[in-house]
């Protein structure tokens, strides 16, 4: 599948939709997911509307260059080349990162990746999350995708998933990437206490605190 851009047909609003769920009102089929709800915590609306996630007078990273790779916003200028990236690995996503069908799917439109990119770009303006692509040092392609979300889990700060691309990840860039992570927001980000669901902290574990906190089971905070 192409990814074909054309103008009024993508003149998508980003506030109307920077806030809520991602792909409202778009031509998604019932049970699928964008990009951005695949990555997001479940309950990120309320998240949203919490007090900020970052102080007001954090610099937030928006070029980061690192060996082999670079880091920078998701927006619409990246459409077409993050299109490219996830439709080129829609199983090895699902088993991977979504843990879904959901997204991605064959069916993404033209219309659902623009938006998507739109709600990215609208959260991070509004400083509510933080999703960036992964770059080649030329810019021209994308190895995978870094999120840094407030976490859904009581007792930590932040919560970063990331994915890379089929052969991005049979190379072994997923574990390089995870180390860069890790010590990129440990040194550059104002959090104490991080989760990786997936990596630091195992998905089974990760999905009880999830479902133990939607469920009022876990005590407050001291």
């Amino acid at each position: 599948m192409k990814l074909r851009i054309t103008g009024a047909g993508l003149a998508l609003t980003m506030l109307t939709t920077a806030n809520g769920p991602a792909l409202a009102g778009a031509s998604q089929q019932p049970g699928n997911l964008s990009e951005a709800a695949a990555s997001a915590p479940q309950d990120t609306p309320a998240l949203e509307a919490k007090a900020q996630f970052v102080p007001a007078d954090f610099d937030v990273p928006t070029s980061v260059e690192a060996n082999g790779f670079k880091l920078v916003p998701l927006g619409p200028a990246l459409v077409k080349i993050d299109f490219d990236a996830y439709m080129s690995s829609i199983e090895h996503l699902q088993k991977t990162f979504s843990r879904s069908t959901a997204w991605p799917h064959p069916d993404i439109s033209d219309a659902d990746a623009m938006l998507d990119m739109e709600t990215e770009q609208g959260r991070f303006e509004q400083r509510t999350s933080f999703a960036y692509a992964v770059l080649t040092p030329d810019g021209l392609r994308e190895r995978g995708c870094v999120y840094v979300y407030p976490s859904p889990v009581k007792g930590y700060d932040a919560m970063v998933r990331m994915w890379v691309t089929e052969a991005e990840y049979d190379a072994g860039f997923e574990t390089e990437l995870y180390n860069w992570v890790t010590q990129w927001i440990q040194k550059d980000w104002p959090f104490d206490t991080v989760a990786y669901p997936g990596h630091s902290v195992d998905w089974a574990t990760w999905d009880d605190l999830v479902a133990a906190k939607k469920a009022g089971e876990l005590p407050p905070e001291a």
